[in-house]
């Protein structure tokens, strides 16, 4: 008798079907060509079983317990917004190395603008605390304001 076998049918979806699923579930469809903006389970299996590159057959509930297992949850997303500060990449290094520099310093950014922006959120599959973010479909007519702070606790 071997005490390691617990019986019961072979196991059908590998690891690497599960990072496959899971990293299908946090793309947006309409990246991998499907008309609509979030992923259903029904939608998602659908699109697994029929993928011409990797298939994976898998059922509705098997996919929402790889999903929960991986902390991939349903979420709302939210919003971002691209600056166009033609001096963007030097002042992201300048951030970059002054928190290198100084590790036990807390640095906080921000910036304010016009108080009417009212960009819409969605839902989507993403890692559990961490939601999907969509650029914002606003402008800043009047410039924005930007407020630096740092504090050493």
């Amino acid at each position: 008798m071997d005490p390691q076998w617990a019986g019961g049918r072979p196991r059908l979806i590998t690891d690497d079907d599960q990072r496959f699923i899971v990293a299908t579930a946090t793309t947006r469809p309409k990246s991998l060509g499907r008309p609509f903006t979030h992923w259903s389970t029904r939608k998602l299996a659908d699109y697994l079983a029929t993928n011409r590159a990797r298939r994976v057959a898998i059922g509705r509930e098997r996919l929402r317990q790889i999903l929960r297992h991986h902390d991939v949850s349903f979420q709302r997303t939210r919003t971002w917004r691209e600056s166009r500060d033609p001096d963007k990449d030097v002042k992201l290094d300048r951030i970059e190395e002054v928190t290198r520099r100084f590790a036990d310093r807390c640095f906080a950014f921000d910036q304010f603008g016009p108080l009417s922006i009212r960009p819409h959120h969605g839902s989507g599959w993403a890692p559990a605390g961490r939601p999907d973010r969509l650029p914002a479909t606003y402008t800043r007519t009047h410039g924005i304001r930007y407020f630096h702070g740092c504090y050493s606790p």
